[in-house]
This record gives C-alpha cells, sequence and structure tokens, in this order.
C-alpha cells in the first residue's frame, strides 16, 4: 500500500511543472490569505501588548462612576481632593501622595506618512505623575516646566505626525505651545502628548479633569484604597487596578480585530478554497489517463486520494511559507496609527512565530479541504471512462 502511495504521488509531482501556471494559482492564493491573516493578527498582538504594558498592579484609575473609560469621565476638584487623601497611596520624596489628576484633550495633526489629518490625544499631568509612572523616560531634550505652555511627545506620535520636533509648536485653542522633550514609556502612552495639567486647564478653561491615577504603596493596597473611595457618600466614582483596566480595554480592541479578520479571513479563504478546487481537479482531468493505467494495473484507490491530498497540501504550504514570510518581513516591527478621528493609537505590530504558526495551518486546512473533492473524484474515476476519453 505505501509503496503504490508513493509510486502515485511521485507521477503526481512530476507533473506539476507541466501544470506550473494552475498550481501558482493555488501558491500566490494561499499566500495572500496568509500574509493578511497573519499582518491583521500581528496589529492585534502589538496593540495589546501596547495596552496591557501600560498597566500596573501597583496603580489604580479612578474616574466618574457610570463611565465607561477615563475619557468620558469629569471629576470635581474637590472629589480629586478626596481621591487624593484615600488610604494605601505611595508618597513622593516630598512627602506628597503619589496622584495626578489629568485633564485628557486632542490636537488634530498631520501624518508623515500620508499627510492626512488625525487626532492625537494630549494628557494633562501633575508633578506627581514622575513618581506614579516612573517609567516615562525623558529621552531627548527636557520635561516641560509646570506654568509653561510646553509639551512632550511620546516616540510614538513623534515618529509618524509632522511638526513634533524638538522647538516645533502647535496651536492648542488660542495660543502656540512648544515641544521640549520626547520620552518612551514602552507602552500606549508613546502615542500621546504630555503637559502641565494645570496649564493646559486653564487654556481651555475648565476647572474639572477626566480622571485621577494613584501609585499604591503596593499591589495589596488596592482593595483599601478601592473600598475607602466606594463607600465614601462624597464621592461617586469607579475605582480600577489599572492593570485590569487596560487588560479590558485590549480585551475590546481584540475582539474587533477578531471580527474584522475573521470576516476578511474568511472571504479570502473561501477564495482561496475555490481555487485550489478548481486547481486540482484540473491536475485530476489532466493526470485522467495515468489514474486510469494506474488503477487498471492494480493501484488502489486510497493512493490516488492521498496523491491528491498531498499534491495539495504541499502546494497549499509552499504558499503559507511564502505568505508568512512577506508578513514577517513587511510588518513585524512596523509602526501603525489607528485611528484618527478623536485620537490616535501608535504601535508595533508583533508578527510572533505562534501567529505564523496559525497562519501555516489555515492554509494547510485550505488546502486539504481544496484538495479532498478532486481526490475523491480521482479515486471514483471509471477506469474505462477515463481511457475512453484520454
Amino acid at each position: 500500500m505505501l509503496k503504490q502511495i508513493v509510486a502515485v504521488t511521485s507521477m503526481g509531482f512530476r507533473s506539476v511543472p507541466q501544470r506550473l501556471a494552475s498550481s501558482s494559482v493555488i501558491v500566490v492564493g494561499i499566500a495572500g490569505v496568509v500574509a493578511v491573516i497573519v499582518s491583521v493578527f500581528g496589529m492585534t498582538r502589538g496593540l495589546s501588548q501596547s495596552l496591557v504594558a501600560a498597566g500596573r498592579p501597583d496603580r489604580a484609575i479612578v474616574y466618574r462612576s457610570g463611565a465607561t473609560s477615563d475619557i468620558a469621565s469629569t471629576l470635581l476638584v474637590d472629589a480629586v481632593a478626596t481621591i487624593k487623601d484615600g488610604p494605601g497611596i505611595a508618597r513622593t520624596s516630598d512627602g506628597q501622595a503619589a496622584a495626578s489628576g489629568e485633564f485628557i484633550t486632542a490636537v488634530n495633526l498631520l501624518r508623515k506618512e500620508d499627510g492626512n489629518r488625525a487626532g492625537v490625544t494630549i494628557r494633562g499631568i501633575e508633578p506627581a505623575a514622575a513618581a506614579v509612572r516612573p517609567e516615562v523616560k525623558i529621552i531627548a531634550g527636557r520635561l516641560f516646566q509646570p506654568g509653561l505652555r510646553e509639551l512632550i511627545v511620546g516616540r510614538g506620535a513623534f515618529a509618524e505626525f509632522q511638526g513634533l520636533g524638538l522647538g516645533d509648536e502647535i496651536a492648542l485653542r488660542d495660543s502656540r505651545w512648544t515641544i521640549v522633550g520626547v520620552f518612551a514609556s514602552g507602552d500606549v502612552n508613546e502615542s500621546t502628548l504630555m503637559a502641565d495639567a494645570a496649564t493646559l486647564l486653564s487654556a481651555y478653561q475648565r476647572t474639572a479633569v477626566n480622571s485621577v491615577t494613584v501609585r499604591l504603596a503596593s499591589a495589596a493596597a488596592f482593595d483599601e484604597f478601592k473600598t475607602a473611595l466606594t463607600t465614601n457618600p462624597t464621592l461617586s466614582v469607579t475605582v480600577e487596578r489599572e492593570s485590569d483596566y487596560y487588560l479590558r480595554e485590549s480585551e475590546e480592541a481584540g475582539e474587533i480585530f477578531g471580527l474584522v479578520t475573521t470576516f476578511v479571513g474568511g472571504i479570502m479563504a473561501l477564495g482561496a478554497m475555490f481555487a485550489a478546487l478548481n486547481t486540482m481537479y484540473s491536475a485530476v482531468s489532466s493526470r485522467a489517463r495515468d489514474i486510469a493505467t494506474l488503477r487498471a494495473i492494480g493501484f488502489g484507490a486510497s493512493g490516488v486520494v492521498v496523491s491528491v491530498l498531498l499534491e495539495a497540501l504541499v502546494l497549499a504550504l509552499v504558499g503559507a511559507l511564502l505568505g508568512a514570510s512577506i508578513a514577517w518581513l513587511l510588518f513585524n516591527g512596523n509602526m501603525v496609527t489607528l485611528g484618527g478621528g478623536v485620537s490616535s493609537l501608535v504601535f508595533e505590530m508583533r508578527v510572533t512565530p505562534a501567529l505564523l504558526g496559525v497562519g501555516v495551518l489555515w492554509a494547510c486546512t485550505v488546502g486539504l479541504i481544496g484538495g479532498l473533492f478532486p481526490a475523491v473524484r480521482a479515486a471514483r474515476l471509471p477506469v474505462a471512462t477515463a481511457l475512453r476519453a484520454a
């Protein structure tokens, strides 16, 4: 049985050069499917990692009860003061609470790549933010000075948008603000600009912040801090561990991308599968006489089925490797700007070996399905009919 399978399979592969054009349809189709699927999953992975990296278990974010995120929240001055007096908050070197009341707005800037306008988030932070987010490091220039209309820019936004170089000015409301530094944080905050919260609030004629982010004395202090704030009758707030907050954000983004990937990938996979079906049916027809001759001299139907399936699988595998290589070389590590309306997120695509494996598995499944029906047809092909047709 094994010798028959090897013999029939070898015959099939030897005939591939004669059907190079039709065989290439499978390879190119599968390569396109894999490249798209892997790149979209890589975008999802990069966004998720960027969001999750921003959250730490020893930090908490406090925003108005009923809001779904900090950007949709408003906290008045009295509420901010009460939050900063909560138990379990770490202290700065001068004994102040490691807490930052933050105001969020946005500005439209031109993208370097295509010149289109997109929104960039501006986060107003308080001086204690240095103790709250120690991972934020100035890598060029300097930190903004409180009271002055100065900004620092995340390296992601710096790389993607025009007019954010050191010394450049951007218009906010009725004034010009100067870029004085570039920072790195290794997370989604690199998509933003940061400024002094009090100065930013004054420019926008606001008195309320969106949220308060605090660094706790330890991760274990979260429950005490949350209980104190949520049971305080003068407050109406939601308290989340920052790591949980950004995990939820990443899961919501992952669901959206998952739907997009399934829809687009499904349509492309269906097209590739039909291409494989047509190609393999054509291959079976062109080899009808050879298959009939083998059947006539005693070769079993199983050898024919396996040979057709293996051919489809190998062609799909070649396409998968080609598509995976394209995704890895062209997309891994690329900066992606997502959004463009109110705000944008800038992050790196992450094409991991696991995602490449998913793409190859998807391709092999499409190849097997595409080769199954032609293989069954070849096995059932009447010997006499095939010989007369040839």
